[in-house]
Order: C-alpha cells, then structure tokens, then sequence
C-alpha cells in the first residue's frame, strides 16, 4: 500500500473548540492530564461522524472499537479558560483506526499531540476480528469522493 498524501490526509481531518473549565484543573492549576482523553474523544467523535462512522453506525455493524493503543506527548500545559482547537485526523481505518491528535491555540501554538488506535472487535463473540467493516471502509471512500480527493 502506497503511503497517503498529507493533502489526502487533511481531507479526513476535523477540529472541534473547547474551553478548559475549572473542574478539569489539577492543584497545579493546569488542566488535568486525564482530561485530555475527553477532548480527544469530543474530537474523534466529530470525526466519525463526519466520515458517517458514528457510535450508532457502529453499533449497527457488529463491531465495537476498543482503544488498544494511545500515545500523548505535552508539550505545554493548558490553563483555566483558554481557548483551543483539538484536531482529529484519521490516519488508517482499513485494518483498524488510527486517529492522530492534535490541540494548539488561535495562534496555532501546539500543546500537545496524540494518537489513538482502536482495533475492532465483534460485539457479539467480543473476538478481535480482521479487518475494518465495509461500512466503514466504505464510509470512508464516500466522504472522500465527496469532497473531490481521490484515494492513494
């Protein structure tokens, strides 16, 4: 398989605001390093339902999605009401999903990158199974076909 454009890969890219409240800060008055897994998974789940994978579409195909894997690097804390984007790019989704992260400020000041992998599982036997869905293989090549990319 031939790697990806990053051009191609920006199209499968979405980004949702947050706003660190109060209850997410440590005692150290920066926001809580647990808390970042929520911000990630208000992103992933703009994500998904984007490419037309939601958590219903999901449910619907027989397939849960554990997280098997996460990185995190932070790389500068995020203060009480500071205003940021939390990106979300799908980066593989043909044998499992890997959505990378990213959080930066209105300046485009990085603070802290991610990934995520999530491997699918039949929701039934709640065996691994090998391969993504063709619901979301398929979802994937709609959305990419609808906004004119074409696949690597």
């Amino acid at each position: 398989m031939k790697k990806p454009s990053s051009e191609y890969m920006d199209c499968l890219t979405v980004a949702v605001r947050v706003r660190g409240p109060f209850f997410d800060l440590d005692s150290s008055g920066v926001v809580w390093h647990g808390r970042y897994f929520q911000y990630f998974e208000l992103a992933r789940c703009a994500l998904l339902e984007f490419i037309g994978y939601s958590y219903d579409e999901m449910a619907a195909s027989g397939v849960l999605w554990p997280v098997a894997d996460s990185t995190v690097r932070y790389l500068r804390p995020l203060a009480l009401n500071q205003d940021v984007l939390v990106s979300a790019r799908l980066r593989q989704w043909e044998m499992r999903i890997v959505i990378d992260y990213r959080i930066v400020d209105a300046s485009g000041t990085l603070y802290t990158r991610a990934t995520t992998t999530q491997v699918p599982v039949d929701a039934e036997t709640r065996e691994l199974t090998f391969g993504s869905p063709e619901i979301l293989v398929g979802s994937v090549r709609t959305r990419l076909r609808a906004i004119g990319s074409t696949e690597p």
